[in-house]
């Protein structure tokens, strides 16, 4: 039997046919056609690496979800370099209304815009209620019709994040199943959070998530409270722990390197970097999104522990 063939004789590559059946692979979700802005809103100082951080996660977000209007906007922007929340909302807002009109003018049939123009999702490992107000309050400014979503964590892909980030520190072994050891891998972990006691107690979910993948001791602490770090390390230290780590559990831009730093040193000990632009804060701001709009089949799920 003869097979198709190119120019020059060459084969060619046929499509497979589609597999019948429940094993067959699920068609690709994309953003439906008219879907609210996905509004990633950002705290901090902003700055050329908060920009890059922002940017990579929004990119990770379109390369799940095709189709996907992702924006950006800042909490203390200054609408010239880094356009602030409200100026995003507005800007969505008129965007979604010149469509619609000149889909009329076109002899387009259309429907009017109804919903959301936006669905805002903090950039936030966990609730800070200060941050969170601020956002609340710039979307009320902005007076454009958005959902606010919960923040990121807790969630077991924040646990895989912050394990990489201290493997990758020499602070943990990257993968408990391998036959080799880190001489400076921590035995005891300080999870480093923002926000008061919500945002430790939060933390400390993913934190029993991260002890179960290390096989250590985790215990979250506040940065932004004082002497908690000092007495974290202390009763660790008190429980046998000797060598410990910081593990920030902060995407970044929400709080000053200058305070991980001041941590790290009152507990004596090494840091990790922040969570920043892991591949799991796209899909998890993604998350938010198609949740908030009800077109998310499920959750994005962590990986095993190993």
């Amino acid at each position: 039997m003869s097979s198709p063939t190119g120019p020059a004789g060459l084969p060619v590559r046929m499509p497979r046919p589609r597999q019948p059946g429940r094993h067959r692979r699920p068609e690709p979700l994309a953003a439906p056609e008219g879907a609210p802005a996905l509004v990633l809103a950002v705290p901090g100082a902003p700055s050329p690496a908060t920009r890059s951080l922002a940017e990579e996660v929004v990119s990770i977000a379109r390369s799940e979800l095709p189709g996907l209007d992702a924006r950006i906007g800042y909490l203390d922007g200054d609408d010239a370099e880094f356009p602030t929340l409200q100026s995003v909302l507005t800007h969505s807002a008129q965007e979604r209304t010149a469509r619609y009109e000149q889909a009329l003018a076109a002899g387009v049939d259309v429907k009017q815009p109804e919903g959301p123009v936006a669905v805002v999702v903090p950039l936030l490992a966990g609730p800070d209620n200060a941050l969170l107000r601020q956002v609340r309050q710039a979307v009320m400014e902005s007076r454009i019709a958005a959902d606010l979503t919960d923040v990121l964590g807790p969630h077991p892909l924040l646990a895989e994040g912050l394990h990489v980030r201290l493997s990758e520190a020499g602070l943990a072994r990257a993968d408990r199943a391998r036959l080799f050891t880190v001489a400076t891998a921590a035995d005891g972990i300080i999870l480093a959070s923002v926000g008061g006691e919500e945002a430790v107690q939060a933390a400390g979910i993913t934190g029993m998530l991260l002890a179960a993948r290390l096989a250590v001791p985790v215990m979250a602490a506040a940065l932004d409270q004082d002497g908690s770090i000092a007495a974290i390390a202390e009763q660790l230290r008190a429980s046998g722990s000797q060598n410990l780590a910081l593990a920030p559990y902060l995407i970044g831009p929400e709080i000053d390197a200058g305070l991980l730093e001041a941590a790290a040193k009152e507990a004596g000990c090494a840091s990790s970097d922040a969570l920043g632009p892991y591949p799991a804060i796209g899909k998890l701001a993604l998350a938010k999104y198609t949740t908030a709009l009800g077109i998310a089949p499920q959750q994005p799920q962590g990986a095993p522990v190993r």
